[in-house]
């Protein structure tokens, strides 16, 4: 254990990662620690339009940001799910709906476990239908909790997240940020300091011969990890046998029509599209396989499948999924890209840098730094990682696709023993159990897992003790009750313009 007390914090790099842990150690920290960032506006950031996951607004709450205001200078809209377009087989489709449980359960199990005998009876309708966010999404409906309706409404407790322009997000929290003390230095880093005993980072030294000394770094330089991988040679797990995609080619679109509360992302030849709808423009990208189809060909296939006119050149970016063997090694912690990249399939980028964040923040050595908490940091990072990893692969494996090179290899390639015992226990009788504080829940997994077409064997033998016709009528009233309450939701649109509209462009940065 270090003897030396944590005072001096420096944050290398900029963008969302450095903007988020700037913003948040200022907050919770305070005037005692000196925190300071250092980036450079010549070096650029990976920032695109961003798809969140309902975690954030705990991380914008814990700031005591007001949400109509961060949507507004984000030019941000709302999102109620993902749809997946072509995943299963080509003219499939279906919504994985945030929230907290698919319908709502009855006595000791989960809707799910009925709706399964009701399907294979064939008297159920799609597992969709029975969840608000994946009835209200395609009809671009959304509202955010109700505060006049009984507590059991699904209106009580509607799950969202945000779409919002990542850089116009992390300058919003720079603002934020140097309004509570960081101290922002604008530069490039040309030398890195370690003692020569502990190797642990003294200081860096800029190029203008600027020296910045620390007792904690935090690495949020990108894919390079300048601190965590250049320096410290920490080693990386790489997990492209699973996740094949190495490339992505992001361009934005011109909007056209409403902005949809969802993100869509669908399958194709060599990867995936997304497309995520802001208030100023459409963001959209091509995940890819280098190893099945060339950049001009992904390129070709992007702009051919836009909502609306290109407004630039796709821009490509390269990327090795895994994550790096330590987050936290000596006293370096690295957050966001300099940690590891899981593709942005169900838009775990940003909360990995929350969770890096508030893991940070509960682990915080009072003096020092401890290597048992260094461990636990680790341990949960990793953990959160492959169960991410996991999930994801789920997708690309339970497919029934076989048109092309790149899904013939991902349906028939051998996956990780966890997800293999989850699919395999799922596929038994219905049954998932959520691996301790893991990202996705049971409400995650059962969606995925039946709009891949996995469909259980059997099911619960509780579920036989509700005759049929109550369990005909319990279905239909959870349907009826979803319905009733997308139909009294507000349009998406609607309800922006009368929330949180942004500026017209050339009165706010877009």
């Amino acid at each position: 254990m270090s003897v030396c007390s944590i005072r001096s914090i420096v944050i290398v790099g900029g963008g969302t990662a450095g903007w988020m842990a700037a913003a948040a150690l200022a907050r919770v920290l305070g005037p005692t620690y000196k925190v300071t960032l250092v980036e450079s506006e010549q070096i650029g950031t990976v920032g695109v339009g961003e798809a969140t996951v309902p975690h954030i607004k705990a991380f914008n709450n814990l700031l005591g940001l007001n949400e109509a205001e961060f949507v507004r200078q984000t030019q941000g809209t709302f999102k109620l799910g993902i749809e997946f377009v072509d995943w299963r087989r080509k003219g499939a489709s279906y919504l994985h709906g945030f929230g907290t449980e698919i319908g709502h359960r009855l006595g000791l199990l989960p809707f799910h476990q009925y709706w399964i005998k009701a399907h294979r009876a064939g008297w159920a309708k799609p597992l969709g239908a029975y969840t608000l966010n994946t009835v209200a999404a395609p009809m671009n409906r959304f509202m955010t909790s109700a505060r006049d309706v009984p507590a059991q409404s699904p209106l009580a407790n509607i799950a969202y997240a945000y779409h919002f322009d990542a850089a116009l997000y992390a300058r919003l929290l720079r603002t934020y940020s140097e309004q509570r003390g960081v101290r922002r230095i604008e530069g490039i880093v040309e030398q890195v300091s370690q003692h020569p005993e502990s190797g642990d980072v003294q200081s860096l030294r800029l190029q203008d011969g600027t020296v910045i000394a620390g007792d904690l770094f935090i690495d949020c330089s990108g894919f390079r990890g300048l601190l965590i991988e250049q320096t410290l040679h920490t080693g990386y797990h790489d997990y492209t046998h699973w996740l094949p995609c190495d490339r992505a080619l992001a361009v934005p679109c011109e909007k056209v029509g409403p902005p949809t509360p969802y993100t869509r992302a669908t399958a194709r030849q060599a990867g995936w599209q997304w497309r995520i709808a802001l208030q100023h423009r459409t963001g959209n990208g091509y995940v890819y396989s280098s190893a099945h189809i060339s950049e001009d060909q992904a390129a070709a296939t992007l702009l051919a499948n836009l909502d609306g006119k290109a407004l630039g050149d796709p821009r490509p970016l390269r990327f090795t999924t895994g994550r790096r063997k330590l987050c936290w090694n000596k006293n370096v912690v690295a957050l966001g890209l300099a940690s590891g990249f899981m593709e942005p399939l169900e838009s775990t980028s940003i909360h990995l840098i929350q969770s890096g964040i508030s893991k940070l923040l509960e682990l915080f050595p009072r003096e020092g730094i401890s290597q048992v908490l260094v461990q636990r940091y680790n341990d949960r990072l990793a953990f959160e990682f492959e169960r991410i990893r996991d999930f994801l692969v789920l997708h690309y494996h339970a497919t029934e696709r076989d048109d092309t090179g790149f899904w013939r290899q991902c349906r028939d390639m051998a996956i990780p023993a966890e997800l293999q015992s989850t699919l395999e226990l799922f596929g038994d009788s219905g049954r998932f159990y959520r691996n301790g504080d893991e990202m996705f829940a049971e409400i995650s997994w059962v969606q995925v897992m039946v709009g891949q077409g996995i469909m259980p064997a059997s099911y619960h033998p509780l579920v036989d003790q509700v005759p049929e016709a109550d369990l005909k009528a319990f279905l239909a009233s959870v349907e009826k009750t979803i319905d009733h309450c997308a139909q009294a939701m507000p349009g998406h649109q609607q309800f922006i313009d009368r929330y949180c509209a942004a500026p017209p462009l050339g009165t706010a940065a877009a």
